[in-house]
């Protein structure tokens, strides 16, 4: 059997929901990407281009602080990602998760939230930072996923 995280990054909240019953219907353990310096709801304000998100996002080597470590990620075989869309990629604080931990030999599964966008070139943008990980294409889903149907689609990956 092999050993599941779920990671999220959720900005809003919607994320976190999904990724709650995700964690729940695979019974994967459930890690928060909490950023170090927590968003204000003026820092996700996308149409202010200077506002925090907005900056982060147009600068691809951008990799915001997070506030608390996986603990033993050596576990897992199978790590889920999830996220918000942001501009038709994964946030930078996803970038920054990338390249904190050996991804060698892993499977890892992007998964997102979104009013519209899919996940663009998430999974390249991803596997390009987990070197040695099996990055697959992943899925948005709506916040209202059922556990049934999330555990439908997680459960090739396990």
């Amino acid at each position: 059997m092999s050993k599941v995280l779920v990671a999220y990054f959720s900005a809003s909240g919607v994320t976190a929901k999904v990724a709650g019953n995700l964690a729940k219907a695979v019974g994967a353990d459930l890690y928060e990407i909490a950023p170090e310096v927590p968003y204000t709801k003026a820092d996700l304000n996308w149409m202010n281009k200077k506002s925090r998100s907005s900056v982060e996002m147009g600068d691809r080597s951008s990799r915001p602080a997070i506030a608390a470590k996986v603990d033993n990620m050596e576990q897992y075989d199978t790590v889920f990602v999830g996220f918000p869309v942001w501009w038709y990629r994964e946030p930078s604080i996803i970038d920054t998760f990338m390249e904190s931990y050996d991804f060698s030999g892993k499977t890892v599964v992007p998964f997102a939230t979104s009013g519209g966008s899919g996940l663009g070139d998430s999974y390249k943008n991803m596997q390009e930072l987990a070197l040695g990980a099996t990055v697959k294409d992943g899925k948005k889903f709506s916040p209202s996923a059922s556990e049934a149907s999330l555990k439908e689609w997680a459960e090739q990956f396990i």
